[in-house]
């Protein structure tokens, strides 16, 4: 009668799990499985720097500064004179670089700079003049090898169309990516993009402090615009620079200056020769008396010619009255002008007749 009665326990209900929805992960992972990264480098921008077969010690030492200041770049052989401009797209995509700057030298003289935005394009050609290169100039400035830069641009790159389009272009080229592995998370210099004078003015300054202090460090150059291309190498052109006269053609037009001063010269002298007069003076009245050596004997004979031309000139104007010899001096000048006249009008007549 004393037994007690236990309450009987509900069995626990099991919850479905639905087949689609994936099993949970093991709360320990083996040895061989790698940690996933969470990548900070979304930027990935990689510019292949090179140049063409043919260009100057100068311009080689520019190209090695701009790989210096730029380290998501990527390195490249010369390339053969025999392959075209379109073969860059190709070796950009074997080294897995989007953007390419490429340098091209003529006769030894002048640089030309492509940049270029592979494969789509567009793509840019300067002139490159005025290149100092960072041991030429010895600025005072310095910056740490990696850092990122600040790119400055002047306020009409912003207003004309063409501009902006570089603009872009520049800065997509020579901005450093955030969290690059080369590069270092500092920004202690700028570049700066001025437009005069119809072209582009680069320059790279320190950040000496907060205020705005600068020091520049070099290289500097100028860009000369000469076209812009729809595709990368290829294709229309968007714009073409109406003011660009290319450096050989400029040589041309001195050389011709030089050759025209050259030729002026020859006809003066030639004209000179030609003009010059037959007979130094017309012959003295007492060019003999100078024939003796003796000076006194040659002041008395001069002192007697004196007096007898004196006595002559007293006795004919004694006897001649002053109108008949005002009318003799009228008559004698107008005779040596016309005979001036005559000769003036022969020698005009034979140098035109020599320059026909």
């Amino acid at each position: 009668m004393g037994k007690k009665f236990q309450k009987k326990k509900k069995a626990e209900q099991l919850e479905i799990v639905p087949v689609d929805e994936n099993p949970p992960l093991p709360s320990q992972r083996p040895s061989d499985e790698s940690i996933p990264k969470r990548e900070k480098w979304i930027n990935k921008q990689r510019v292949l720097v090179f140049a063409a077969r043919g260009i100057s010690h100068r311009d080689r030492h520019l190209m090695k500064d701009i790989k210096t200041l730029m380290p998501h770049h990527r390195p490249e052989s010369k390339m053969e004179r025999s392959k075209t401009l379109s073969a860059v797209n190709d070796m950009c995509e074997m080294k897995h670089c989007n953007k390419s700057i490429l340098f091209e030298g003529r006769r030894k003289r002048d640089l030309y700079m492509w940049v270029s935005q592979v494969p789509t394009g567009p793509s840019a050609k300067f002139l490159v003049e005025n290149v100092h290169t960072m041991a030429e100039l010895k600025m005072t400035g310095n910056c740490l090898r990696g850092s990122r830069p600040l790119l400055s641009f002047d306020g009409k790159f912003d207003e004309i169309p063409h501009l902006k389009l570089l603009k872009e272009l520049f800065t997509q080229t020579f901005g450093v990516p955030n969290h690059h592995p080369k590069s270092q998370p500092f920004i202690d210099h700028v570049y700066t993009f001025t437009y005069l004078d119809r072209r582009i003015w680069f320059r790279n300054f320190q950040i000496l402090s907060e205020d705005g202090g600068l020091a520049e460090i070099g290289p500097r150059f100028v860009m000369n615009p000469v076209k812009i291309f729809e595709g990368s190498f290829t294709g229309s052109t968007l714009w073409e620079n109406p003011d660009y006269v290319s450096p050989a053609k400029q040589r041309q037009m001195l050389k011709k200056a030089a050759k025209e001063r050259y030729v002026n010269r020859v006809e003066q002298k030639v004209h000179y020769q030609a003009t010059l007069p037959t007979k130094a003076y017309e012959g003295v009245e007492y060019d003999d008396i100078f024939d003796d050596n003796d000076a006194i004997e040659t002041a008395k004979l001069l002192a007697e010619k004196a007096k007898k031309k004196a006595l002559l000139l007293q006795e004919k104007a004694q006897k001649t009255p002053k109108d008949n010899l005002t009318k003799k001096i009228k008559e004698k000048q107008l005779e040596a002008v016309k005979q001036v006249i005559e000769k003036k009008k022969l020698k005009g007549n034979k140098v035109l007749k020599q320059k026909s």
